[in-house]
């Protein structure tokens, strides 16, 4: 029987994520054998952009990627104990900047996009905000911006973000980048890893089923951070989920530059640099100001007020060994103020969703053979 349309794309898929593994590992490999940092999210991370740009089709693991948030959402929740708890009122000071920083990139960002780059208002405004990729260009999707260009912007700060925080931590802030990341799977109870699995699997569903943004994440964080505080809990998810983790989010960052042009660089990818230069400055404001008023030590206001997302900074305060139920604290206020700032800056700009593509869809496709 004679292949259909259907099953030679499926085929065709398998073997573009096949390729797109295989090329991960092979950077996780040297990048574990030349002793670089962070191996399994530098690794990924690198050999994907040398591939995308060098014109391979590649393709982001979609689903996965998104099994791959659940298990920092646990691991998020999992760090919520009753002392955690009990420390939020100290955070009053240093969450009430949140507001703020979120107004200075708008009032930065905006006018840079709209008046320097000559992109629509809608564009301009989320591509200003700092957050998931994924949940910025949905966002900028459903309120009818260009899509091509918040992908490319995006992907770009969280590249270069990603990039040089761990320079910053280690150089400026003379953190470790070598902490245990967890227990091995091995010394954590099998129950307590079936209940792990169980609270990823029932808390992303059950939130995607009340539609709360974000739901890969929130909703296990919710969960776990539920059954953290009654003591159901008492492990974080394995080391080996949690380099697993950071694996294919290097394979999403990278492949995000598939089918780029000339023109693209010029434009979107160079306005996402020079984005990030302001957005730098703005952090090393904010941080040391939350240093100042709350006593908060600073790497974990650097981590707090990073702009970038919460899986990739949730990575790094594991890493570094931050407080953090203090940095995700941080993140969700943002988060849920550029939730909150998006159909009032929809109707500001007169948007209508007009874009057809789904959020689902990787961002650029590779030109035709």
């Amino acid at each position: 029987m004679r292949p259909t349309l259907g099953s030679w794309l499926a085929r065709s898929m398998w073997r573009k994520q096949g390729l797109t593994v295989a090329l991960a590992v092979a950077g996780t490999v040297i990048f574990w054998w030349a002793d670089f940092p962070l191996p399994f999210l530098f690794g990924p991370l690198v050999a994907c952009v040398i591939g995308a740009l060098a014109g391979m089709p590649l393709v982001a693991a979609g689903n996965v990627s998104q099994w791959m948030r659940t298990i920092l959402g646990v691991a998020i929740g999992a760090s919520l104990t009753p002392q955690v708890i009990s420390e939020l009122p100290k955070m009053a000071a240093s969450v009430a900047l949140i507001p703020l920083f979120v107004l200075c990139i708008a009032l930065l960002g905006v006018p840079f996009f709209r008046y320097v780059y000559r992109f629509d208002g809608v564009t301009a405004w989320y591509a200003a905000m700092p957050g998931g990729l994924q949940d910025m260009v949905m966002f900028g999707k459903e309120a009818g911006g260009d899509v091509r260009a918040l992908s490319l912007i995006h992907a770009t700060r969280l590249l270069i973000i990603i990039t040089i925080a761990p320079i910053i931590l280690t150089q400026v802030f003379d953190a470790d980048i070598k902490n245990p990341i967890g227990q091995p799977a091995s010394e954590i109870p099998p129950y307590e890893l079936v209940i792990m699995a169980l609270t990823a699997i029932i808390g992303w569903h059950v939130a995607k089923r009340l539609r709360i943004f974000g739901a890969p994440m929130i909703g296990p964080m919710i969960l776990a951070g539920a059954l953290s505080i009654t003591g159901i809990i008492n492990y974080r998810p394995p080391a080996e989920a949690i380099l697993t983790a950071q694996f294919f989010i290097g394979i999403a960052l990278g492949a995000g530059y598939v089918g780029v042009t000339l023109a693209d660089i010029r434009r979107d990818v160079a306005a996402g640099i020079f984005f990030v230069i302001i957005l730098a400055i703005l952090t090393f404001i904010f941080t040391e100001i939350a240093t100042l008023i709350a006593a908060v030590p600073p790497v974990d206001a650097f981590l707090a007020f990073a702009p970038a997302g919460q899986a990739e900074m949730t990575v790094f305060a594991i890493i570094v060994g931050a407080d953090l139920g203090y940095v995700v604290v941080h993140h969700l206020s943002r988060v849920f103020l550029v939730v909150i700032g998006a159909p009032v800056a929809a109707r500001v700009f007169g948007a209508s969703p007009t874009n057809t593509e789904t959020p689902d869809d990787p961002p650029h496709k590779p030109p035709p053979n």
